[in-house]
């Protein structure tokens, strides 16, 4: 049985294919239920078939694909959720086989992209699953706007693509075979003989990086991620929780090519820094939840691809998973926010923030975290954390504290979130394996990153105790506006591949609650 518990993650394609063929051969006057039961079982299936090698420990085998089952869990587990939910979502509502040929398609791609080892299989299925999504983006046909909004992520996805099989035919023809593990291994051998990638593994690396940076939704080709509410709530529960993330996978999969190429991972870092700063700023003018959450993806993909810039592989790892769960969750929940606000106006208000506070703040989750770590160096010296990590951790930690009642209940706080975190951390490194050494290039990056997280730190600070003030005023409009970022980008889009009439008749840019 233990020579089966690394496989059992490549069974996760094939269940949702299967369950394809009963839907697909159903006629569309078939009850409802006929359509959905095959997707239901599958789902159920998916997930007991991935518990059950975790549960016999199959992250523990010495050949099994632990990061590839780790990511299989999740996405059997996102699967079995969203295929309930939609079930309810979409009662009553025409074209559900379409729909559920899609959804089972899509989470076919993405389970073969996740459990692969072949290169040119994990092109082709990170492809299909754009194409999928694609359908479940235009499910709504006769929404204009939604028609609008997946052309241009077709487009910003036909981009990467080309990018994406550039740099296959590269590593392919570097590692003399598709199979990704002997490409990490010539990678290793070069490293040993000369200490530097080549050319062609430097370019392939920063074309990789392109790729994950356009289908991840990064600044400037964010705008459809923003604008892709017309489609149905668990479609963006989908997207948001697992496509988006594929972007993260797949620089950890290449961690040791990415940790050796330099100008990729200047890449990651100012392009997803740059991203976290400015979504940050522009989430603050939204009102409407879906797309504060929207903008808020748009940050944390950011966060992720700075974190794998910088060499923090484990911290990307946990908070790719961290990230799916939540964002499922509150995808699949924005409806009861109406609920949770008028819960939140029986509760007496809270003292206006100060600018004493924030810097305050900071400096006492700094310090907290500082010595907790140390602790925990002293007596597990063998996994303590990188100063990033931590000083991530802090600038993300300070604001939460600041609405806790009391510096007792803070620090209590903090010593439990951190204490969960360290052991995240730990099975995040046993899933990962040896992860490549942080480069001297990589602590400069680092400065870099901790200006730019500390820049925004201090702009949202200054925004939310002096709201009326001069700095406010004058970054307001741009923020709202998105500082025009995706208006270039929807002109350009339409100068290079305009739709059809009938599809244009809305305006192309704005947000759709």
């Amino acid at each position: 049985m233990s020579l089966l518990l690394p496989q059992l993650s490549t069974l996760l394609p094939w269940i949702y294919l299967l369950a394809m063929l009963p839907v697909a051969l159903n006629p569309s006057t078939s009850p409802i239920g006929r359509l959905w039961w095959p997707a239901r079982l599958a789902g159920y299936a998916g997930f007991s078939v991935l518990l059950a090698a975790l549960l016999q420990g199959a992250l523990d085998e010495p050949d099994s694909d632990r990061l590839g089952l780790a990511m299989a869990t999740l996405i059997s587990l996102l699967a079995l959720v969203i295929i309930d939910f939609s079930q309810r979502y979409l009662d009553g509502e025409p074209g559900q086989k379409r729909y559920i040929l899609a959804l089972l398609g899509t989470l076919a791609a993405v389970a073969v992209v996740v459990t692969s080892g072949d290169l040119y299989v994990l092109v082709a299925a990170w492809i299909v699953s754009s194409l999928c999504l694609h359908q479940l983006l235009t499910f709504y046909r006769d929404r204009p706007m939604a028609h609008v909004v997946a052309h241009k992520k077709f487009l910003a996805s036909r981009l990467a693509d080309l990018c994406l099989i550039v740099a296959t035919v590269l590593l392919v023809h570097a590692g003399g075979d598709s199979a990704i593990a002997v490409m990490l291994d010539e990678v290793a051998r070069r490293l040993q003989a000369s200490g530097t990638l080549g050319w062609d593994l430097q370019l392939a690396t920063v074309l990789l990086v392109l790729t994950v940076i356009l289908k991840s939704a990064q600044l400037p080709v964010h705008g459809w991620l923003i604008q892709v509410m017309e489609a149905p709530t668990p479609v963006s529960a989908l997207l948001h929780a697992g496509l988006v993330n594929l972007g993260g996978f797949v620089l950890l999969r290449f961690a040791p090519l990415l940790s050796a190429a330099p100008a990729a991972q200047t890449l990651l870092v100012v392009v997803g820094g740059g991203t976290v700063v400015l979504a940050g700023l522009v989430m603050m003018t939204r009102i409407s939840i879906k797309v504060r959450l929207a903008w808020s993806t748009c940050a944390q993909m950011g966060l992720m691809l700075v974190e794998c810039g910088l060499g923090l592989y484990e911290l990307a790892l946990v908070h790719l998973l961290a990230h799916s769960l939540y964002k499922a969750y509150a995808f699949l929940g924005a409806g009861d926010t109406v609920a949770q606000v008028r819960r939140q106006t029986l509760h007496k208000d809270a003292a206006p923030a100060s600018l004493r506070l924030a810097l305050w703040a900071l400096v006492m989750v700094m310090a907290w975290l500082v010595l907790l770590h140390g602790i925990w160096s002293l007596l597990l010296p063998m996994h303590s954390l990188p100063a990033m990590a931590l000083v991530i951790l802090a600038i993300g930690l300070a604001p939460w504290c600041m609405r806790l009642s009391g510096a007792l209940h803070s620090l209590g706080m903090l010593t439990l979130l951190l204490g969960c975190y360290l052991l995240w951390h730990m099975a995040a490194a046993h899933v990962l394996g040896s992860s490549p050494t942080t480069s001297d290039f990589q602590q400069y990056l680092g400065l870099f990153a901790l200006l730019l997280f500390l820049s925004l730190y201090a702009l949202q600070a200054l925004i939310i105790t002096q709201p009326e003030g001069a700095l406010a005023r004058r970054l307001y409009p741009l923020a709202f506006a998105g500082f025009y970022l995706d208006e270039h980008f929807t002109r350009l889009t339409f100068r290079l591949w305009p739709l059809t009439r009938s599809q244009s008749a809305m305006p192309a840019t704005g947000e759709r609650l």
